[in-house]
């Protein structure tokens, strides 16, 4: 059995994750959600994967999920510790030496954005979050989501150039989104091809799919650490 790794994303924290852990363990695995580091706007990138190695302990048979903004940290534990898989949930695939900040204009968000946006009356990108991330997951859950937001990522990890060379020699999939309305899906596929040369599977999901589709994940997650 695997040992799954959630990473979460920005302003999040492992609670985010605990639907989605709960099948994973229903089905035998162990699972790992730590809260990254909030509130301290001093640390970096390193400092996040480290606190993940951390939590890790001496858990073997890794499979290393990161959601979102995680997608910055996750495979910067793959480069510390031996992983069998890595899995990017709605992920912010970072190229070498770009930062979380460049990442916006250099992956062609705001495009992505005002062209979905375009097709679906302004649901994408709206500024309220029940619309914009929790659309598909029940309104109490949702607004309990956002009581438990906070700091982070901090202002030196976003300004952080992301430290790999090169992508880890693990084998990675991608879970796109399809109703994601914060991070578009055809930008999502896109940077697949481009930045991983891998073909996403796709969820029918908001960007919050841990709290929507749980048990749908976890079938993902699954197969994912059986490739």
């Amino acid at each position: 059995m695997a040992t799954f790794v959630l990473v979460h994303g920005a302003g999040d924290v492992g609670w985010s994750w605990h639907l989605v852990e709960a099948e994973l363990r229903g089905r035998g695995h162990d699972v790992v959600a730590p809260d990254l580091p909030g509130d301290d706007d001093s640390l970096t990138l390193d400092d996040y994967a480290d606190a993940v190695v951390e939590a890790i302990g001496d858990r073997r048979d890794l499979v290393v999920v990161g959601h979102s903004y995680g997608a910055f940290t996750a495979p910067l534990v793959a480069a510390r510790r031996r992983v069998d898989a890595l899995v990017l949930v709605a992920g912010m695939v970072p190229a070498p030496g770009e930062s979380p900040d460049q990442w916006w204009s250099n992956s062609g968000y705001g495009e992505a954005v005002r062209h979905q946006a375009a097709q679906d009356g302004g649901l994408t990108g709206h500024d309220d979050p029940y619309v914009s991330f929790y659309h598909d997951v029940p309104h109490a859950l949702a607004t309990e989501a956002m009581s438990k937001e906070r700091a982070h990522p901090s202002s030196a990890a976003s300004a952080q150039p992301w430290p790999l060379e090169a992508w880890p020699d693990v084998p990675t999939t991608s879970v796109l989104c399809a109703q994601d309305r914060f991070l578009p899906p055809g930008l999502q596929r896109r940077l697949a091809h481009e930045r991983l040369a891998v073909t996403p599977e796709e969820i029918a999901a908001s960007h919050c799919v841990a709290l929507s589709r749980p048990v749908e994940l976890a079938d993902l997650l699954v197969g994912a650490a059986k490739t």
